[in-house]
This record gives C-alpha cells, structure tokens and sequence, in this order.
C-alpha cells in the first residue's frame, strides 16, 4: 500500500469508525454469535495474493461486527467502563502511523519526554504530590507485577544480584483481600512468591480490608519465621467498589517495613475529582500505584499509568543496557525500558495527550461528575423497589444488586439471578454482568460509558425489573 492508498483507505476507514459511533446505539449491545462461527466464518488459509482494502473492510462488517459487544454502546454497563474516546483514538492512529518505539531516549526522544510530561499531568489531575514518579505501562495486571517484584527485591536487599528466591532462607509473604483483582494473586505467583505465602486478608461488612486482620496475619508469618514483605490495597475493588482504609493500612505496612502498593486501576480516574479522593486518603505514603486511564478516563485501551516514589530503586530492578542502546545522553536522560518489563514501547503517551488537550480536565470532570449521579439515582431507584437489594456501598460508578422474591434462596436465587441477567443481556438493549458477593451471584451496574445519560440508566431499570419481576409473576 502506498501513501497515497492509504490516504484513500484511511479516509474509508475513518469514517467507517465515525459512521459506527453514530450508530452504535442501534446495535445489540451483546455479540450473538455462537463459539467457533466467526471463525468459521474465516479462511483456514491466508490468501496468495493482495485483496483489495474494500473487500477487507466489507468483511469487518459482514464477519467481524457481528461478533462484537459493544463497550462504547450507551447500554453497555458490564465490568467496567473501557472508553475509547475519539481524540484518543486519533492520538492511537498517530502512534501506530508513525511507527516509532521507545527502546531508547535516543531512539525517539519525543516519545520519552511526552510521556514524562502526560504522566506528570496526570499526577497534577488526580492530586499526588510531585513525589511521584509516572510510567505508562500496558495494564494494571503489570503494574501489579512490576510492584511485586519491586517488593521482592526490597525486602531481599537484591535477591537477584545472587541466588533469587531459591537463596532465601525465610519464605516471603504477599498480604491481599479476598476482594483483590485476580491479577493480584496472578503477579505474586509470577514474581515467584507461591501461592502458600499468599495471605488472604478478612475483610468487614462493606468488603474493605480489615487492618487489624493484616496485622494479624503479619504477626502469625513473624512467629512462623516468615518475611513479610508486601501488600496489595485496592481502592475500588472489581466485584463492589470497595474501598480499603489506604491510611489504616499504611501504617501497618510502615510499621513492618511492607511494601505497600495501591490497585486504583478503575477509581483512579475519580481522583481528578478533588471531592473523592478522600477515598484514598493516605496513599502520599504508599510505594507505589496503579490508575487505568484507558478505563473510565476514556483514554483507548491500552494505557494504564504506574507511579512510583524510590525510581532509583524501581529502575535498579527494571535496567537493562546492552551496549547497542547506549549513547551519549545516558544519564542525562530517561530511557524507559529500565521502568517496566519491555525492552520496548509503543508512543503510547500520544493517545493521553490528545484526549486530555482535546477535552480539557473541567469537561473530563463534568463527565464523570454525571456517571455518579447517575449511579446514586439508579441506587437510590433499586432500594425503593419492593423484593430489590442493593448489596453493597456505591462509592462510584458500580452499583451491586438483586432481586430477591420472597421464599426464593439459595441455588434457587443464584438460578434466578443468572437467568434474568441472561434475557436483559440477549435482548440486545443492555449489557451486564453478574458477580459473586459473598457465595451468591448478583449483578454489577456499571455506568460509565461515553454515551451514557440518564435516560439510557432509566431504560436499563426498566429493563431489568421486567425481566427480573415479570418471570417471578408468570
């Protein structure tokens, strides 16, 4: 393809992309298709020769839609908001049309310095003092790993400048909640800890962890001749929102030399909101974090920001520098491949900037402003509601609930549950997912997509109670 036919193709594309945005509301928001269609649908084999671009993009439509769910449709409210907003789209289309990589300063300065000014930006919005330090990484599951193994290597003096965990006489334990993200207990299995020295926290009555329960537990590995060496929080955790006392916990994990790093992968967007960052009151004194911006932000996937406080320390675990990639401006500069685990990176930081200097943080602001009104009108609509339950606090965006008709329990409820969560989401109109909340399936309500106004949250109350009470009286 040459430029020109890409000029031709791309001005296709793009409005093949604006045309899909406008009519997104239009479509089924769960994808229909059966395990194994699309790809059935597929040639087993590449094609020899070329096939005109148009033929390509007719088959987008005519194989590949119908295979979607729809996350930018104003009825989707399953798992979480993942926006693409479009002057982040564009910011992803300049990255990827240039085609340049981070493996260096030098390599392309721009690429590095952008994203120290984005990161910064974004530290400035949510409130963090310049203690912080920022790095884009691709998503919250290798920011957890990247903490992890950070925390490790702390609590070792550099375990891996010798023997590794191998060495170690002392077992070294990980602290996290049974509300945690499963990426948690992913990363510390990955970063080599086992899951023996995996300590599930109890948590209280709203699911936030309990720091008496995490001092406890850290007392218990003492006295068994353990390590202690670090825990996860989570402000806004996956299944309710939950929120841990980050400042509680602190103190805990001062007290006992515990990393502490802060999963705020979804909420973290809330924190441009100077009004809920109470939320993680505490977290100047935490060693490292992680926010989504490529969630309810609206930034397209994928761009999840890590900030550290000691980089000396997060780079002396990371660094990598083999002689092709060294040059005159080492240490003068950053070269990012010593803050995460790619050698390199794509221009990610593009995709940020565009979105942010596109909306402007007052109009970000007012967006997510309208989700939590939204999101306490539709609680407040549920407790009213006869036979309804809101089964847990709604801090944010998420809203967790049931129905509950008198004289059904047990499997009998979770039959119930699943079923009319089932007919809402193959309606096409809406999209949810369900979750378990203390042994028993309930439904998440995440509102946060793009598009998503009032009227859009009324329809899916709407919705659910006439396939949730309509079942129960036929």
């Amino acid at each position: 393809m040459t430029p020109e036919e890409f000029r031709i193709a791309g001005h296709r594309l793009i409005d093949w992309i604006a045309d899909y945005r406008s009519r997104v509301a239009e479509l089924p928001v769960m994808a229909r298709t059966s395990p194994g269609e699309i790809k059935a649908a597929l040639p087993a084999a590449p094609p020899d020769g070329p096939e005109p671009f148009l033929e390509i993009l007719a088959d987008l439509d005519r194989i590949i839609m119908p295979g979607l769910s729809h996350w930018q449709h104003p009825g989707f409210f399953g798992y979480f908001p993942s926006n693409g907003a479009l002057a982040s789209v564009l910011g992803d289309f300049a990255s990827t049309g240039l085609g340049v990589l981070g493996l260096s300063w030098q390599s392309s300065p721009a690429l590095t310095e952008l994203e120290e000014v984005v990161t910064d930006w974004m530290r400035q919005m949510t409130g963090l003092s310049d203690a912080w330090s920022g790095v884009i990484q691709d998503t919250a599951s290798t920011c957890t790993l990247v903490a992890l193994m950070c925390a490790r290597e702390r609590s070792t003096n550099y375990s891996l400048a010798r023997g590794g965990l191998q060495a170690e006489a002392q077992p070294l334990v990980v602290y996290v909640s049974a509300q945690s993200h499963s990426s948690v207990d992913k990363a510390a299995l990955l970063a080599g800890f086992g899951r023996e020295n995996v300590r599930v926290v109890e948590h209280d009555s709203e699911y936030a962890m309990v720091p008496k329960a995490l001092e406890a537990a850290i007392l218990q590995d003492l006295e068994a001749g353990r390590n202690p060496c670090a825990m996860v929080a989570t402000t806004g955790t996956t299944a309710s929102t939950a929120i841990d006392p980050i400042e509680a916990i602190v103190r805990v994990a001062k007290q006992y030399g515990l990393w502490l790093h802060v999963d705020a992968a979804m909420s973290g967007s809330a924190m441009i909101l100077p009004e809920c960052r109470g939320m993680w009151q505490g977290v100047e004194s935490a060693d490292s974090l992680v926010l989504n911006a490529h969630k309810w932000l609206g930034v397209a996937f994928d761009c999840s920001l890590y900030y550290v406080r000691d980089p000396e320390h997060l780079m002396r675990v990371m660094s990598t520098n083999p002689s092709f990639l060294r040059s005159s401006a080492d240490g003068r500069v950053k070269n990012l491949r010593d803050w995460g685990l790619p050698l390199g990176r794509r221009f990610r930081a593009l995709k940020l900037w565009f979105m942010i200097r596109e909306q402007g943080v007052a109009q970000l602001q007012n967006r997510l402003r309208r989700d939590l009104e939204n999101a306490q009108w539709f609680a407040n609509e549920v407790r009213k509601a006869p036979n309804w339950r809101v089964l847990a606090p709604v801090p944010l965006q998420t809203i967790c609930v049931r129905h509950e008709p008198l004289g059904l329990e047990g499997e009998a409820l979770d039959a119930h549950t699943t079923a009319w969560v089932e007919r809402v989401n193959r309606s096409g109109a809406a999209y949810l997912t369900p979750a378990i909340l203390e042994g028993r399936w309930m439904v998440r309500v995440s509102i946060g997509a793009i598009p998503t106004e009032r009227k859009h949250v009324a329809a899916l109350w709407e919705l659910m109670r006439r396939e949730a009470e309509g079942w129960t009286q036929s």
